[in-house]
């Protein structure tokens, strides 16, 4: 396994390519949720992804806040469907948990996750902060994390 951590800058066609291509493979067409998938975020974010032999397998965003916002934030968190039920969305999680609190120096870390994962993410430390609410059809939760 290698991890590979690239600022949008940093991305190759490629990369960039294969990052949006899943990403809609998983997020619009497997979750059947029509919405825009490329956000406006991407341009700001650490890219976290794991390979294996050569291949994207589990990927993750770190977005940075906003005005108005207080927290950097996990997102994104994926594992290539064939790679599901290997420990990669807890590993890719860890990386990015361990990316903020020692490169970034962050006291918090935010995410909102589908309902459905969030004793997954609870496991994290994450502690909800919201009601269920629906995003895109999708219902959703927030989380906060003290690291």
């Amino acid at each position: 396994m290698v991890w590979v951590h690239k600022t949008f800058a940093e991305l190759s066609k490629k990369e960039l390519y294969e990052i949006l291509q899943t990403r809609v493979g998983i997020f619009v067409v497997e979750q059947e949720c029509p919405y825009p998938e490329v956000d406006g975020r991407d341009e700001d974010c650490l890219h976290i992804w794991m390979e294996k032999e050569e291949e994207m397998v589990a990927y993750c965003r770190i977005v940075p806040p906003e005005k108005g916002e207080q927290y950097h934030s996990i997102g994104r968190v994926l594992v290539k469907e064939g790679h599901r039920g290997s420990g990669y969305a807890r590993q890719v999680m860890e990386r990015a948990i361990h990316v903020l609190k020692e490169d970034y120096k962050v006291n918090h870390i935010w995410l909102h996750g589908q309902e459905h994962l969030r004793h997954f993410y609870g496991s994290f430390g994450f502690k909800e902060v919201s009601e269920v609410y629906l995003e895109d059809g999708i219902p959703h939760v927030d989380m906060l994390m003290e690291v």
